[in-house]
């Protein structure tokens, strides 16, 4: 992304009219007036009140800056040799001379983009977009401040810093004289073309550390790890009602969930996989499915009030604010098994029991798919006069129990909060409750704003400033190594081509015509591969 304006004037030749060159530059190093260009597909707005600051910096710390600048090259020859050997093992995979695999190209797209190969799929919302905007300038500031300061250090004058828009894409250049740096080592000219990419790197690390220390960052004013808190929960959510803004998600099936990511990592994980496991539940026609691992100690006299006694298949149904519920199989204690969960439910009738969830929350838990920590023998353990029954629930759908609470105004929250449905099975409190969500869980978890930080004390508005960061810094990470690994392609207009004519130079005694035609051959290649290699990415 970065390119030096005086350079790329340079490298084509004085003679060539500067209207024909890529861009419309129009300023020589020569030149002492910059002015700003405007056309119907490109402007630009530079600036050059930074150079003088910029320059005493660079020269003040030389000594410095030229070691830290040849741990960048290190570096961004790494990168430049790694994005090669993934550009030819693309090409070696298209020409089908080895076998495909998937999980390089989602790598290399999390890496790139910041999420796994679904692109298409992928729906960005306008928080999110402005979160890429603000991640993205700050990735090509740090970029740009790289060589601007690499270039100083060595002594060359900054022309200006301009920031651009080509159509409709962002970009930012710095301009020095391109003449001086031609005669300097070519081991001073990699310093400099590297410098973009190593600080994008470097970016990167002070990202992921902030992330990493954020919950001791922002200690004084907030607490984390005592469950994620609702930032916000819109109209169209299938918890708009259960839950509301404020409230503090305690658990899911009595898991303890401490934070924000073990939401949905519990919610889109763990219940994807048990969708697609047959072993956890059994087909009965269309009574739906039973889950066979998590249900209810229900008492004796609730299952004779409830009871529907030999209901055949397709003849089942239970009023509006009850739900189907079926004894289940308890291999440690037979007296509970009355013979029919080891029948045939296609051959023969079975009993269904409509019970209130609302009631069925309060009792004791039966089954080994509640998060506890119990044995086979022990997985089904109810007293002598209960039966272990399991809610009937239809195929795809998920019967999840969350737990939560209400710290803050729990009694307006309790009076406020939209009245449940009995089916919801909600046990509330002043101050929290317990409710049953059957569905799908995957858009249910991603429904909702969450954050896993609570304000100690201040204005409500700042209750967000922990989640904003946070994307911040996400984005800005993945912006960064996107950046980085993108101008480590070796390729035109990007810092893979400077890198790869200055390494050549550095490090092989080819005469400058060879030179020359080796890295042009090298940049068509890198070219015509990277394309390929983003069409079958994207």
């Amino acid at each position: 992304m970065m390119e030096v304006e005086a350079r790329r004037i340079r490298r084509f030749g004085p003679q060539r009219p500067t209207h024909n060159t890529l861009l419309p530059l129009h300023v020589s190093s020569s030149s002492n007036h910059v002015s700003n260009i405007v056309s119907c597909w490109y402007c630009d707005y530079k600036i050059s009140s930074f150079n003088k600051p910029l320059f005493h910096f660079g020269r003040r710390h030389a000594r410095f800056l030229k070691v830290w600048f040849s741990i960048g090259v290190g570096f961004a020859l790494s990168a430049l040799l790694g994005v090669s050997l993934i550009l030819l093992w693309e090409l070696a995979r298209t020409l089908h001379l080895c076998s495909s695999s998937n999980k390089l190209r989602n790598l290399a797209s999390t890496l790139l983009f910041g999420f796994p190969s679904l692109l298409p799929d992928l729906r960005l919302s306008l928080a999110d977009a402005g979160y890429i905007f603000i991640s993205t300038i700050i990735s090509v500031f740090v970029h740009e401040l790289g060589h601007a300061v690499a270039a100083t250090s060595e002594g060359i004058q900054i022309e200006y810093i301009a920031v651009f828009f080509a159509v409709l894409f962002p970009g930012a250049l710095v301009a020095f004289n391109y003449e001086l740096l031609q005669t300097l080592p070519h081991l001073t000219a990699l310093r400099v073309y590297s410098a973009g990419i190593w600080h994008n790197a470097v970016c990167c690390a002070a990202c992921g550390l902030a992330l990493f220390l954020l919950p001791m960052i922002l200690f004084p004013f907030y607490s984390s790890g005592h469950g994620p808190m609702v930032l916000d929960v819109p109209p169209t959510s299938p918890l708009s009602g259960y839950l509301a803004p404020g409230d503090v998600i305690v658990s899911v099936d009595n898991v303890p969930i401490r934070n924000a990511p073990e939401w949905l990592r519990i919610n889109t994980l763990t219940y994807d996989v048990k969708l697609n496991n047959i072993n956890i539940s059994e087909h009965t026609g269309d009574l739906g499915i039973v889950n066979k691992m998590k249900g209810y100690c229900i008492p004796t006299f609730m299952l004779e009030e409830s009871k529907i006694t030999e209901l055949l298949e397709n003849q089942h149904a239970c009023p509006n604010e009850l739900t189907a519920f079926i004894k289940v199989l308890c291999s440690a204690n037979g007296t509970q098994d009355d013979g029919q969960s080891r029948a045939d439910p296609l051959n023969r009738g079975w009993s269904m029991y409509c019970l209130n969830t609302k009631d069925v929350v309060r009792l004791n838990r039966c089954g080994d798919d509640w998060g506890l920590a119990r044995t086979e023998e022990s997985s089904c353990v109810c007293s002598q006069d209960e039966f272990c029954l399991a809610p009937v629930q239809e195929p795809g759908l998920v019967w999840v129990e969350i737990a939560y609470s209400s710290p803050h105004e729990c009694l307006s929250h309790a009076q406020n909060r939209i009245p449940f449905s009995e089916t919801s099975g909600v046990e509330e409190t002043n101050c929290g409750g317990t409710f049953i969500y059957v569905g799908d869980v995957i858009s249910m978890a991603r429904s909702i704003w969450l954050t896993s930080y609570q304000l100690r004390w201040g204005p409500k508005f700042f209750a967000y400033f922990p989640n904003v960061l946070e994307r911040i810094l996400i984005w800005t990470f993945h912006a960064s190594l996107a950046l980085a690994l993108l101008n480590g392609f070796p390729v035109y207009f990007l810092d893979g081509e400077s890198i790869l004519d200055a390494t050549l130079s550095h490090f092989t005694s080819l005469s400058p015509r060879k030179r020359k035609k080796v890295v042009k051959l090298c940049l068509l290649g890198g070219l015509l591969i990277s394309i390929l290699f983003f069409r079958e990415l994207l």
